[in-house]
């Protein structure tokens, strides 16, 4: 299935008649197609901002650690949070990745949630522990296991498994 491409105009070689406005529209096959100084916010230290939908009908927006595999975002949420039933009631989630050193150059995604792993799953519960201890060690340099657990309750994980629907991408590094 390919992903919608939204490629936006920007100001980096000066001001022009509808600067903000999309440059392009296209298609990717893979998140391996993005123009590689979008794909490293992908692969670096960028925090993304993650929106859901909130119980009263309004965007919640949380930083999170972003991760993916292949062409699915991956989102590692402890089960017991209000973001986890709000993504089971509402599948559709949005983010966007903003490059730290310059605030123009973006790229943000559309996604739907195709799958849920509970850390507590016989056949792949392992597998949602490995991906937080991942981005634990991609986001903060320490060795796993993952330290932000609850230690108040058996905190338990769970990974949501989303297909991307579009892309849209903003300014240059």
């Amino acid at each position: 299935m390919a992903i919608k491409l939204y490629e936006f105009r920007d100001i980096s070689t000066g001001l022009a008649a509808d600067q903000f406005g999309i440059r392009s529209r296209g298609e990717l096959a893979s998140l391996d197609d993005l123009d590689p100084s979008f794909k490293r916010l992908l692969d670096e230290q960028v925090t993304a901002i993650i929106s859901v939908m909130a119980a009263d009908g309004r965007p919640s927006l949380t930083p999170m650690w972003f991760d993916y595999e292949g062409d699915k975002v991956l989102i590692n949420v402890a089960d017991h949070r209000k973001k986890t039933a709000w993504i089971r009631n509402n599948p559709e989630v949005s983010l966007i990745l903003v490059n730290p050193q310059n605030p123009y150059h973006w790229v943000s995604m559309k996604v739907t949630v195709e799958r849920e792993i509970s850390e507590d799953d016989p056949d792949e519960g392992a597998r949602v522990t490995t991906q937080v201890d991942r981005i634990w060690t991609k986001y903060t340099g320490a060795e796993p296991p993952y330290g932000l657990r609850d230690p108040s309750i058996d905190e338990r994980r769970v990974l949501f498994e989303c297909r991307v629907d579009k892309v849209s991408t903003f300014g240059v590094p």
